[in-house]
């Protein structure tokens, strides 16, 4: 399959150089869903740019029939904040304009007011295609009509609500949504898993998973699919119990600026798997047989532990990335040099419960309250 690729124009720097978008469409032989998959959101986390290039040239030598419906991939998906650099250092998890972090802005169909509950009443006996068919057009045209008078007046709007237009536009009528991250830190793979979506964690054959348990709304997931989940639960109020297959997930591969070769391969055999899963692909030995039992591991998002430093100084770890740990045991000392004192000294500190450890800070020089590690506490 050959793709139609087109540029999204962004932005123009104060050089006169121009930030664009680069969309890749793979369009099969029979019309069916459509997956949307972006990378590099925050602008250190790369690993996913190299799953998307593996996935265009995988995609490119597949014939129109083993795709049913269309892919879209949309690599370097923020090249403002991919380009930010500190010295050796890309953060890019922050607009420097305005502080925003670039994965909490994005429109929220249901923080718009508008009344879900009315609608599913309305459209209660209707075919669960027609309630998605007509939902979908909701969510489009307000989109679209809180934007675009912004968009096209005399006073424009900041970057960032633009930015946010273009981006969101090209996913809204999507049914599967896959984002792919990496810690800004040194972390392990895993993903992030909304409500009734469970069973579906299993096709990207990752061990561990956050399960979304609390959310706001602003992440690029989060904006996707919450306003399906509002009219699931609409429905069950209304005694119609519906689950839409209708998924948004984000995939953590890895640690940030770094393509580390396992974590780019976990992520590119989880989304063939996934998608194949899905009845997207028809490609030989996919979807894999171990999808449907695969133990992956979801742990409440609100059982995520996050310790930060209780003094100043330089910390070494007593664990690394993936490690269990109990309750108790030390897991990382800090060496602090008090100018009150004549002599450096060594504060133990000790895990608050069981647990894996998730994410470690890559830089272990710490003022007093900065973020040191994360842990999956478990019972």
């Amino acid at each position: 399959m050959i793709p139609t690729i087109w540029t999204i124009p962004l932005l123009q720097l104060a050089s006169g150089d121009r930030l664009g978008l680069q969309v890749y469409r793979f369009q099969g032989a029979d019309p069916g869903k459509k997956a949307y998959i972006q990378s590099n959101l925050h602008g250190a986390e790369i690993s996913g740019n190299q799953v998307i290039h593996h996935l265009i040239g995988f995609l490119s030598h597949l014939d129109p029939s083993q795709l049913v419906g269309e892919i879209w991939l949309v690599p370097v998906c923020n090249p403002l904040g991919v380009n930010q650099r500190s010295h050796h250092f890309s953060p890019g998890r922050y607009h420097v304009y305005d502080g925003k972090d670039w994965n909490r802005i994005f429109w929220d169909y249901q923080k718009t007011g508008d009344d879900i509950a009315s609608f599913a009443r309305a459209n209660r006996d209707f075919p669960t295609p027609q309630i998605i068919a007509n939902y979908r057009q909701k969510i489009l045209a307000k989109f679209h009509n809180s934007h675009n008078y912004k968009i096209h007046s005399s006073s424009r709007l900041p970057y960032g609500e633009y930015y946010r237009y273009q981006l969101q536009s090209l996913c809204l009528d999507a049914d599967y949504v896959i984002d792919l991250h990496s810690s800004t830190n040194q972390a392990i793979d895993y993903l992030y898993c909304f409500h009734s979506r469970e069973e579906s964690a299993r096709g990207f054959l990752l061990d561990y998973g956050i399960w979304m348990n609390q959310y706001d709304g602003d992440a690029f997931d989060e904006a996707f699919l919450k306003p399906w989940l509002a009219l699931e639960q609409e429905f069950k109020l209304l005694g119609k119990p519906l689950i839409f297959d209708i998924e948004s997930w984000t995939l953590e591969l890895g640690s940030g600026m770094t393509m580390n070769p396992d974590s780019v391969q976990r992520g590119l055999i989880g989304i063939k798997n996934y998608l194949a899963a899905k009845g997207i692909l028809n490609i030989e030995k996919f979807p894999l047989p171990q999808t449907a039992n695969y133990p992956i591991k979801l742990v409440p998002k609100t059982h995520i532990k996050k310790y930060y430093a209780p003094q100043g100084g330089m910390f070494t770890n007593s664990i690394n990335i993936g490690d269990s740990i109990t309750k108790n045991s030390k897991i990382y000392d800090i060496l602090s040099f008090d100018k009150d004192q004549q002599t450096s000294t060594i504060l133990p500190v000790l895990a608050e419960a069981d647990g894996l450890v998730l994410d470690i800070a890559t830089n272990h020089s710490v003022n007093e309250f900065d973020y040191v590690l994360s842990v999956m506490e478990t019972p």
